[in-house]
């Protein structure tokens, strides 16, 4: 075995392999490679411990297996439309759910009832360089990411989510392997929203058994007790605008979400723009193991992140997959106009009567 694939194997469930690629200078400005480098290893490293690496399973390349058919989206569907129900939910902010929710009229999204759904749902045109033959994809924007129409000027968040549970009748067992892809495009660095932070998010509901505060007798006493904990693993899209920052150029980074102590770290450096391919996968170890590449192409191994027990949480079930949309919600500035493009889910072992579409697309080499 060579040197290389030797420290590929020891550093599988933790080192950023995909950042050595990644970091070299382009539009959204330069950095130094070893230091880049050097930072995400050492956020892997730190929240990935020895014995997680003994234990832990191979990785699976997101798209492996076969695809569930009846839920996600292609966007091709010239009628597609999204029905809002306006003023959308805030319940994180004012308790306020503001039914009934937004919700798609092919069933396969709806709004959030803890944050709601971006200001903009719209199906457009495919951007430039999208997967060849698509010609629908969705934008998703917002400017009031809080209250509707009562700025906070703090950051806050939007949901759209996949109506992935309700439509099988029933959560994806993690030993069925479920991961899930999509495509991202992200527009000219001079059309993002001017603010460092997060900016958008793809991330997974996934459920374990875990001890939870719940409250108990008429008197509402609170006490820990083995329950169904449900947490959203993922990735962001980073923005260091250099107004903020006073360094020579902007900078963007993917940032995971998140180690065993629950901990967010960066990732890989994003250099371009245009297209990206983003995906999550589970194994029946309960891992989560993160992926991303430019370009539209399938990912491979070679689009491997990292993997993480997020929360030192091992993942039982899976719910469905949503994004996040962020802005300053200050009543003046507009998220970044983020469109995404056929979002998929995948089983590697399907049980259960799931339908899905052919044979296995894709195996680990």
């Amino acid at each position: 075995m060579t040197r290389i694939n030797w420290l590929r194997s020891l550093f599988a469930t933790s080192t950023t392999w995909q950042t050595i690629r990644a970091f070299k200078s382009d539009s959204l400005g330069q950095r130094s490679a070893l230091f880049g480098l050097s930072l995400a290893c050492l956020s892997c490293l730190v929240s990935t411990s020895i014995a997680d690496q003994a234990n832990a399973q191979r990785p699976i390349v997101p798209g492996t297996g076969m695809e569930i058919i009846g839920v996600a989206d292609d966007f091709e569907d010239p009628t597609w439309q999204y029905i809002p129900n306006n003023p959308k939910s805030t319940e994180d902010i004012d308790d306020n759910q503001r039914g009934p929710m937004g919700k798609s009229t092919n069933g396969r999204w709806y709004e959030g009832v803890k944050r709601g759904h971006p200001d903009i749902v719209q199906r457009v045109p495919t951007p430039p360089g999208g997967i060849p033959g698509s010609k629908g994809a969705l934008l998703l924007r917002s400017k009031f990411t809080g209250i509707p129409g009562r700025a906070s000027g703090t950051m806050h968040q939007d949901d759209f989510i996949c109506n992935v549970q309700y439509r099988l009748k029933r959560r994806i067992d993690i030993s069925e392997v479920p991961s899930v892809t999509t495509r991202v495009f992200l527009p000219p660095v001079a059309e993002w929203e001017n603010r460092s932070g997060p900016h958008f998010g793809f991330r997974l509901a996934l459920e374990t058994t875990a001890m939870i505060e719940q409250e108990v007798g008429i008197f509402r006493r609170k006490v820990e007790e083995l329950g169904n904990e449900i947490y959203w693993p993922g990735m962001f899209i980073e923005f260091e605008s250099k107004d903020q920052t006073k360094r020579a150029d902007d900078y963007a980074y993917l940032r995971i979400r998140s180690n065993k102590n629950g901990g967010d770290f960066r990732g890989p450096q994003i250099t371009t723009t245009g297209w990206w391919t983003l995906g999550l996968s589970c194994t029946p170890d309960g891992m989560v193991h993160y992926y991303a590449s430019p370009g539209v192409d399938d990912l491979t191994e070679d689009d491997y992140i990292t993997s993480q027990f997020p929360y030192s949480y091992q993942a039982e079930r899976m719910r469905t997959f949503f994004y996040n949309v962020c802005s300053a919600d200050d009543g003046q500035r507009w998220s970044t106009s983020f469109i995404v493009d056929d979002p998929k889910v995948y089983v590697l072992r399907p049980k259960g009567g799931l339908k899905t579409a052919g044979r296995t697309t894709r195996t680990n080499r």
